[in-house]
């Protein structure tokens, strides 16, 4: 099944079997993306020297914290697309958490590990933003 076709599936079909076969190959390709890119971001990060210059000490640091964000970023996104994958298994994926609903083809290609639903995604953010204002 390719992307065009699941999108032009409808709302009928939502997460039958070709689905989950296609979401599954999208988030053990991902998967393996993420891995190679920590495991290669963590050589890269060992191979950073530490020059003598304090220009190049700045511009070494500067690439370090660049790098350790990007790995943070892998590190957190790893546990998301295992617990995507046992939700394909369970036959749970594609459905919001909070409320049930559909999450979406559209929302799922634009992020294969999402929980909930753009509704529960926007409610969720105005309630962050409401405990990070008080």
């Amino acid at each position: 099944m390719t992307r065009e076709e699941l999108l032009t599936s409808g709302e009928a079909n939502y997460m039958n079997d070709a689905h989950l076969v296609f979401f599954k190959a999208l988030l053990q390709s991902q998967l393996q993306e993420c891995n190679e890119r920590v495991s290669s971001g963590l050589k890269a990060l060992s191979a950073l020297e530490k020059p003598v210059d304090d220009v190049d000490q700045a511009s070494v640091e500067e690439e370090r914290q660049k790098m350790l964000r990007m790995l943070d970023r892998d590190r957190m996104n790893l546990p998301k697309l295992r617990k995507a994958m046992e939700r394909i298994d369970d036959r749970s994926f594609g459905y919001c958490e909070e409320s049930g609903e559909p999450i979406g083809i559209k929302r799922l290609l634009a992020r294969p590990a999402a929980t909930l639903c753009i509704e529960a995604k926007q409610r969720q953010e105005l309630r962050e933003k409401h405990l990070r204002v008080a």
